[in-house]
């Protein structure tokens, strides 16, 4: 074999190579692609099945509490927490005072956002920096669109890495919070044949 012919055989043995490599990489970025399509739809379509879970339930929950104030099986009017219990399954719903904010934590909330986008305009990290995206974290709103109390106080622990006008942000949040709410939590017991109950929990981290 002549040295033409042994470059000709080593190109064509790259090229199928470099090929090779081109058909590995675009089987698996396919294959990534479907599978978090397919994770995401499943995953949306069940945030949504346990969205309607929990609306149905304080629906029909609070409809119960009525009929039960009327034939005066509640020690008290205002009681809010109460166990079902009806052949091998209990239901348990569980009340309790939360710390929340008043209409003053929205003006609060903007200028914060306000603040973080002059913060980020002048990072070199930009979006990217880790402050940024940790107190944006923090202002993410529960189901009902009220702020977290625990994650608003995470905020009152990054003061010292901000300036004057950080902890002027922080003391509205603070003149704030001046009301309590009531958290409505369900738990769910199924007995066994033994006779022992053990919590149903629809969670993953339970699974």
């Amino acid at each position: 074999m002549s040295a033409e012919e042994r470059k000709a055989l080593m190109e064509e043995l790259n090229q199928q190579e470099q090929q090779e490599q081109t058909n590995r990489r675009d089987a698996y970025e396919t294959m990534r692609k479907e599978l978090v399509n397919e994770v995401k739809d499943k995953a949306i379509n069940l945030v949504e099945v346990v969205k309607q879970f929990r609306d149905w339930l304080d629906g029909e929950v609070k409809t119960f509490r009525d009929v039960m104030r009327e034939y005066g099986h509640l020690r008290k009017d205002e009681q809010m927490s109460f166990t079902l219990v009806e052949g091998d399954f209990k239901v348990e719903v569980r009340s309790n005072k939360v710390k929340c904010f008043d209409e003053r934590a929205d003006v609060a909330a903007e200028r914060l956002m306000e603040y973080l986008k002059k913060y980020i305009s002048g990072s070199s990290k930009g979006a990217e920096d880790p402050l940024y995206q940790l107190a944006m974290t923090l202002l993410e709103r529960n189901r009902q669109g009220d702020l977290d109390y625990k994650s608003i106080s995470k905020l009152y622990e990054l003061e010292e890495k901000f300036d004057e006008e950080y902890k002027s942000i922080m003391e509205l949040f603070r003149e704030s919070n001046v009301v309590q709410a009531t958290a409505i939590n369900y738990y769910f017991h199924q007995r066994d044949e033994n006779n022992v109950w053990h919590r149903v929990e629809p969670s993953f981290c339970r699974l």
